[in-house]
């Protein structure tokens, strides 16, 4: 059975790719979009790029509502900026609707770690004991049992996913792990500020976020949950001149020495066979082998998270690598993977097929 489904914020660039992936799901029926800036004018009017849909010619932009869509949708999309989207889920989740929420309100279980980074109180602390954080190679169980789903940051998707088996296998040490990422301007939002104009982002490279972005509350939350202890790490993100996809490279230490040809023949068979077991069989994500490394051109409008990994003899480190779509496999894709296993459809319906940003 289909499920009706609303999006609220759906002319930002996370909703925009909600909106293509439910136009194009088999089991989703969309009933309602969101925004302000356009209530009144159709999808198709604000994204041409959907004209040929015919939901797209007659589905209109409305006023976020949240009694009016707890009548009309079975499953709400929150793609708001964080402290709006709780003001939504708390009414929506009171009428029993299901909500998969893309901002931040609901990733982590501290109010006080939220305040930290967020630098304001949790508008929402009674329901986070509820929320289930929505990776879903990591907690698909979990997401099936409930109905708040917090969504993933991007950045977090693409560094937790390659750490978390190894942590839970021993195999890497929790303590001196350096992330380094880099993201596409669309990472940024759809907004109009200086920093992200054309002019200031083409042909530059620049560091933000720097020490402490935001993302860091729930890396930390969720690798010292998978390593069984507190789990500090050094982060940075890049700014980089495309406009979607996140390369990043991890530098950690395994747990033992592999100062021998022999010791470091055996450690790489057991990290490829803890990743193997993790995620031979995840349809969304793609061990690489021999001397592939990952590629945003490759997984650019999919929502595939490319791994790779190298031993390196001189440093004793060991390099993980990761690339994907931010506002795929980053947002809107992984939030729909939460769908399909909440609904109990396929977890790869309308997420193979297209590959069209």
């Amino acid at each position: 059975m289909s499920k009706r489904v609303a999006i609220v914020g759906a002319s930002g660039y996370s909703g925009e790719e909600l909106v293509r992936l439910i136009l194009h799901h088999p089991h989703a029926d969309l009933v309602a979009v969101t925004s302000r800036q356009s209530a009144g004018q159709t999808l198709a009017a604000v994204f041409p790029r959907f004209a040929s849909h015919p939901k797209a010619r007659s589905l209109r932009f409305s006023e976020p509502d949240a009694a009016a869509l707890a009548r009309i949708a079975d499953v709400v999309f929150l793609a708001l900026p964080h402290g709006v989207a709780a003001e939504f889920a708390i009414p929506l989740l009171d009428a029993g609707r299901v909500v998969i929420d893309l901002s931040a309100d609901f990733r982590l279980r501290s109010a006080a770690t939220y305040r930290e980074f967020y630098a304001q109180d949790h508008p929402a602390p009674e329901l986070l004991a509820r929320a289930v954080y929505g990776l879903p190679e990591v907690y698909r169980a979990d997401i099936a049992r409930t109905r708040l789903v917090a969504s993933p940051g991007c950045y977090p998707t693409s560094i937790l996913l390659p750490l978390i088996p190894l942590l839970r296998a021993g195999l890497v040490r929790p303590a001196g792990i350096i992330a380094d990422s880099m993201s596409g301007v669309t990472g940024a939002g759809r907004k109009a500020e200086l920093d992200y104009l054309f002019c200031e982002c083409n042909e530059s490279l620049r560091a933000y976020g720097v020490p402490k972005h935001r993302h860091l509350s729930e890396i930390e939350e969720q690798l010292s949950i998978a390593a069984g202890s507190p789990v500090v790490i050094q982060f940075t993100p890049h700014l980089v001149p495309v406009n979607r996809g996140i390369h990043t490279t991890l530098y950690v230490a395994p747990t033992r020495h592999f100062n021998t040809p022999e010791a470091a023949a055996e450690l790489a068979r057991e990290i490829a066979s803890c990743l193997a077991d993790a995620y031979a069989s995840e349809p969304f994500v793609r061990l690489l082998e021999g001397k592939a490394l990952p590629d945003t051109k490759n997984v650019v409008g999919t929502n595939v998270l490319e791994v790779a990994w190298r031993l390196d003899p001189r440093t004793g480190r060991l390099l993980l690598l990761s690339a994907q779509d931010n506002l795929v496999k980053g947002a809107s894709g992984q939030a729909i993977q939460s769908l399909n296993i909440l609904c109990g459809y396929p977890e790869t319906a309308g997420l193979i097929g297209s590959t069209e940003p």
